[in-house]
């Protein structure tokens, strides 16, 4: 069974190909991926390589933990099933966006609109004891 481990800390210079090169002096794999930015394709500093077996991914985590590669010390370890995302975009689901029901940009919540005049009372002088003349 293929195991995947998460490779972090990697240099924005490390390549798909210098990660598989070191994994397979552990053991055969099934593919080895640096994450890269999806609009500047730079990379983000970490990613994934698929081991063949569960103990030579073990073996991979206790070789090339804390190894260095181009200049960083790298950390490898088991990796965590993606986390569910949310469908949505800009204004999708409950979690702002532009318009929604969070504020946003002609929102109910504040920003532009409603009476901006005060408000608390008169501001225009008069009123009260200010030690005017009697």
């Amino acid at each position: 069974m293929n195991k995947k481990l998460f490779v972090g800390n990697l240099s924005y210079a490390t390549t798909d190909e210098q990660l598989r090169v070191m994994f397979e002096a552990i053991g055969p794999i099934t593919s080895a991926a640096v994450i890269t930015d999806r609009f500047s394709g730079k990379s983000k500093g970490f990613g994934f390589v698929e081991m063949e077996s569960e103990e030579s991914a073990r073996a991979a985590i206790e070789a090339l933990n804390n190894k260095e590669l181009n200049g960083r010390n790298i950390t490898v370890s088991e990796a965590r099933p993606p986390a569910e995302r949310s469908s949505g975009g800009f204004g999708g689901g409950r979690s702002g966006g532009f318009g929604g029901d969070r504020g946003g940009f002609g929102g109910d919540r504040g920003g532009r609109g409603g009476d901006r005049r005060g408000g608390g009372g008169d501001r225009r002088g008069g009123g009260g004891d200010r030690g005017g003349s009697r």
